[in-house]
This record gives C-alpha cells, structure tokens and sequence, in this order.
C-alpha cells in the first residue's frame, strides 16, 4: 500500500503539461498558496518585530535588495529569457547534448555569480551607504544580512536551472510547489531561531528556504535524465548563444530593480516601520496580478506567440482582446474588493497583537492607492508578452524606460517635495504603472484596429462601480450595527459576508448586462469536476514563480 501510494506520488510530480489551461491552473495555484505562506511569514514578522523593533524589519526587506538584484539580473534572466529555448533545442537532437549544454550553462553562470556575490560581500558596507540613509547600528545590521542572504542566492542559482531543465520536460507541478518551500523554510526560521537570533532568524530562514528550493527539485531532475555536475567551456556554442539572448530580459528586470531601490532609498530615511508597511502594501497589491495577470500572460503566450506569425492578425486580435477582457473580469472584483475591505485585510493578515493601529490605517491608506492599479498592471503582463509574441522587444522595453522616469521623478517629488511619506511612495507606483499600462495599450491599439474590445471593458467597469456601491454599504452598517470588528472571528466573519455579497452582485450584474466573460467563468467552474483530466496536458513554457 504504502508502495502504491509512493508510487502514484511520484507519476503526479513528474507528469508532463500538454494544455494551457492545465499549466495555467498550475501556476495559478502556486502563485496563490505561495503568496499565502508569504503573508503568513510576514505576519509573523509584524508579530516578532513591531512594538520598538520594526526599525530591524525595515533592515530587513532593505538588505534583501542588493543580492536579489543582483540574481534576477544575472540568474533570472538566463534561466526564463535564454537557457530554457536553447535547452530544448539541443534536448529535440541528444538527451546526452542537452545536458551537458545545462551543465554548462550551471557551471557558468554560477562562477558569474559566485565572483558578484563575493564583491557584494566584501563592498557590502559602500553599497548599503549608496542605496539607504541608514547609519551606525542599523548599517552594521543591514551589511551582516546582506552578506548572510548573499549565501542564497548562490542556492538558488542552482534551483533556478532545476527548475528551467524540469519546464523544459513539461514538468511544471514540482517547480510550481517548490517556491512553497522556501516560504515554509523561512517560516521555520522565523518561528524557531528569532528568540535567540532576533532578526537574524529570517536571515538563515532564508537559507533555509532555498535549500528547500533545491531538495524538492532534485528527484525530478534525475527522473527527468539531468545530473547536475560541474562542466567549465566557456566556448561551448549554447551557452555563448544564451549570454546572447539575456540583455533585453536582463535590462527589463533592471528597470523593476531601479524602482525597488528608488523606494528603499526614500523609505530608509522616513521614521521605523515605513519601508515594511510599504512591503506589506505592495505584496497584498501584487497577489491578483500574480493570480490573474500573470498566470493567463504566461498561459497565453504559447498561443499568441503562434497565431503573430500569421499574415492575417485577426486570430491574434481575437485571442488578444479575450484574454485582456478576461483578465479585466477578474481583476476588477479583486481590486473592487482590496479597495473596500483595506482596513479589515489588513488587520486579518498583518492585525498582529504588537502591530499598531497607526500602522494599520497607514497600511490600508497605501494599499487603496494600490488598489486603482491593480487592473493595470495585471493587463501590462499580458500586452508585454504581445508586443513579445510578435517579437518586438524595443517598445516595452522603451515605454517601461519611460514610465520609470516618471516613477523616480514622482516618488522624489511626492515623498521629499510634498512630504507625503509611504503614501506618496505608493502614489508614483501605482501612477507609473497605470501609465505604463495605457502607454502599452494605445500602441498596440494602433497596430491592431480591429482589437474592438473598448465597449466590453466600459461594461466591465460599469458593473465594477456598481459592485464597489453593494459592497461598501453592507460593510458599513454590518461594521457598526451587528459584528463588534474589534475581534477576530467577528472581523473574518464581517469580511467574508460583505466579499460573498459583492462578489454576488458583480456576478449577477453581469449576468443581467450579458457581459460575455461570464460565460467563461461559468464554463470554467463546469471544468473543475473534471481536474485530473484537464492538469493531464500543457504545452507551453512558465516562468519560475518569483520566491523573492
């Protein structure tokens, strides 16, 4: 029995994907259960750390930046733009050639790295200096976590290519499960090591975590034909043509580290807290458009991809302007909801005993301003991938340069001219990557007349104000006439009544408006008792959930 059962356990992890909607679905859910653990473990956080030590909790998220700049740009942008195409063409000639072409590529880039990480921890003092206002104390704090999560970074490298060779293969479910892990590792760290480390603790978690990364990984790979071993040819062709395709990844990925900084640098010389409320903001605001924008961007890409080569763009304008519409029907309830229910999302997620009041008004007010660009920055990550699919990688590229310009002009002028603080910081956010998303969709609205998708998005967003009115009114009189909000099980109870009621309402007025994306929920939900059939197929290439 317990044979069997292993045996069927370790058939599911190594299936192979041949279905859009299957590889979507699985990354779908990995980006939700991740960003779950992920909320968990900064709850915890808030928990150890507020009430006089949320100064260490800012050091923290600070000191992350420098080494997970540095392994996006490097690690991130060979594994997703460059190492996965070129690995699949040697694997369609020679199993044997793929491998070592992987080795290769491993074994490179990690001495890339390694050397980076080693600069990093020896100028990690000038470089904390360089991007932060912090001094004395809290440098010396923030240089020793740098110089401790650098550690897993260099981890991580190496999960990163497990998990390129397993997409490859059409194994999504094992690469998709592992960013669980390492939030389930620096949770541990968190709930084990903080009494006697402090701070430290989520450091080592960290660490932790990324070993996880790799354990998960590593059955499959050797089920899947790939024994990591070092291979040094710096001449070898594959791995030549891989440093070739990275730049446009890497520079798109330097753009959203240029943002990170920018907010490190004016958050680190605002008072204790401000840069973890602004994480805490941002990773609430960040989970739809994980869940929705990117799941369907990636699972469409395949698809669009093909239908762009076509002399007729028609089939591309269609398929376009459903997936837009149908990422729209999603994100607005969720941003509809974030919007309405800041407050008590907050207090459910982050509303931790040693997690003050001002702190949470402070969290929920950033989180609103958020909230007008969740649909936005949902639908950039499907336009981006069309301007990809037709392989144009200059006018994203070029808009993303401008819509930075203005972030980094706004946050100074909003935080330092207005002294509007975190909020002023989530104001250039969410403005830049609004602009960013009408900037995208006019050109391609310009290349593509007949995308005609303007009179469903007005109906959408018609039935969303109405859905925001349903919703905010019930919240009201059930917050002062019927659950006392100052516990608890009342507060959950109170949040889920007033979501069940507005989600209702965006429903049937959808229904009743003939909106044509409800047909495609209610088509999905027809689906679902079919699961095991539908995650038997998928045909495309994901991206590693970032565990960042």
């Amino acid at each position: 029995m317990v044979q069997k059962l292993i045996t069927k356990s370790q058939e599911i992890l190594n299936r192979k994907s041949s279905s859009i909607l299957s590889a979507a679905t699985i990354i779908a859910a990995s980006f939700l259960l991740s960003a779950l653990l992920g909320l968990i473990r900064n709850r915890l956080l808030a928990a150890r750390f507020f009430g006089g030590l949320e100064g260490n909790l800012d050091i923290y998220f600070s000191a992350f930046i420098i080494p997970d700049t540095v392994f996006q740009l490097l690690v991130v942008g060979a594994v997703s733009a460059a190492f996965i195409p070129i690995y699949q063409e040697y694997l369609k000639k020679s199993s044997k050639k793929a491998n070592r072409m992987a080795n290769v590529a491993l074994t490179s880039v990690s001495l890339i790295l390694f050397l980076f990480t080693a600069l990093i921890i020896i100028f990690a003092r000038p470089l904390s200096k360089l991007i932060s206002h912090y001094s004395g104390e809290q440098l010396d704090l923030m240089v020793n976590l740098i110089r401790i999560m650098s550690v897993a970074q260099i981890i991580f490298t190496f999960s990163s290519f497990l998990t390129g060779v397993l997409q490859a293969h059409r194994r999504f479910l094992v690469p998709a499960i592992a960013p669980l892990f390492y939030n389930l590792g620096t949770i541990l760290g968190i709930l084990l090591l903080t009494p006697s480390l402090g701070i430290y603790a989520a450091a080592i978690g960290v660490i932790f975590g990324a070993f996880l990364h790799v354990i998960i990984q590593l059955p499959s790979a050797y089920q899947a034909g790939f024994c990591p071993k070092f291979s040094f040819s710096p001449k070898h062709k594959g791995v030549i043509n891989m440093l070739q395709l990275m730049p446009p990844r890497t520079i798109s990925l330097a753009l959203v580290q240029v943002e990170r900084i920018v907010s490190l640098n004016l958050a680190s010389a605002l008072s204790a807290g401000s840069f973890t409320v602004f994480n805490f903001a941002r990773q609430v605001y960040v989970l739809p458009i994980s869940l929705f924008g990117v799941s369907l961007g990636q699972a469409s890409f395949p698809t669009l991809a093909e239908e762009a080569d076509s002399k007729d763009q028609t089939k591309f304008a269609i398929t376009l302007g459903k997936t837009t519409l149908q990422m729209f029907f999603f994100c607005f309830p969720a941003a509809i909801l974030i919007l309405i229910l800041r407050v008590p999302i907050v207090r459910i997620i982050f509303g931790a005993r040693n997690f003050p009041w001002e702190a949470t008004l402070l969290t929920g007010k950033a989180l609103a301003i958020f909230s007008f660009s969740i649909v936005p920055q949902a639908a950039v990550q499907l336009l981006t991938r069309a301007f990809y699919a037709k392989k144009d990688t200059r006018t994203p590229l070029l808009i993303n340069l401008f819509t930075l310009v203005i972030f980094v002009a706004s946050s100074y002028f909003f935080t330092k001219t207005l002294d509007w603080g975190v909020l002023g910081m989530s104001l250039a956010m969410s403005a830049s990557n609004t602009i960013n998303f009408l900037v995208l969709y006019l050109v391609i609205r310009s290349r593509l007349p007949n995308l005609g998708i303007t009179r469903e998005m007005l109906k959408i967003f018609f039935v969303s104000i109405l859905t925001a009115f349903s919703l905010w009114i019930p919240m009201r009189l059930l917050d002062q006439f019927v659950f006392d909000t100052t516990r608890t099980v009342p507060l959950l109870i109170l949040t889920a009544t007033a979501s069940f009621i507005g989600l209702a309402v965006y429903f049937w007025l959808a229904y009743l408006l003939k909106v044509k994306q409800f047909a495609d929920v209610t088509s999905l939900f027809g689906k679902l008792g079919n699961w095991r059939k539908v995650l038997g197929d998928a045909d495309e290439v994901i991206e590693d959930p970032n565990v960042s």
